[in-house]
């Protein structure tokens, strides 16, 4: 068995694509009216269509799941970040763990939280 999709649940789905594209460099691979496959794996689904199939209703912003991206430029990924979506609701600005990692945290525009870090095991 092969883990093949991850999916998120948006509430408009060409904001969404463009979001993912300027910020991740994530093309569109296929568009299913409502149900979009872009690259690395990533599936944008309209929320009306999302709602029909589990008949009920959407929880954004639960905090519950994360998308991890990784960035060796990631001082050059905050801003780029800041600049192109000056409005976008932090976790945590870009900061150092305890282990040498950085990272920021912030949601989409859904509430889907979202991890950028420099990469596991690397110095930086």
């Amino acid at each position: 068995m092969k883990l093949r999709n991850i999916l998120i649940v948006v509430r408009d789905i060409e904001k969404s694509k463009k979001f993912y594209h300027d910020l991740f460099g994530l093309d569109m691979l296929l568009d299913n009216d409502g149900n979009m496959i872009l690259t690395e794996g990533l599936v944008l689904q309209d929320e009306a269509i999302w709602k029909k199939f589990l008949g009920r209703e959407i929880t954004y912003k639960n905090n519950a799941t994360e998308l991890y991206f990784e960035e060796r430029n990631i001082e050059d990924f905050a801003e780029k970040l800041k600049r192109l979506y000056p409005d976008i609701e932090y976790v945590n600005e870009l900061m150092t763990h305890s282990w040498g990692q950085k990272v920021l945290r912030f949601y989409d525009l859904d509430g889907n939280l979202i991890e950028v870090g420099t990469p596991m095991g690397e110095k930086i």
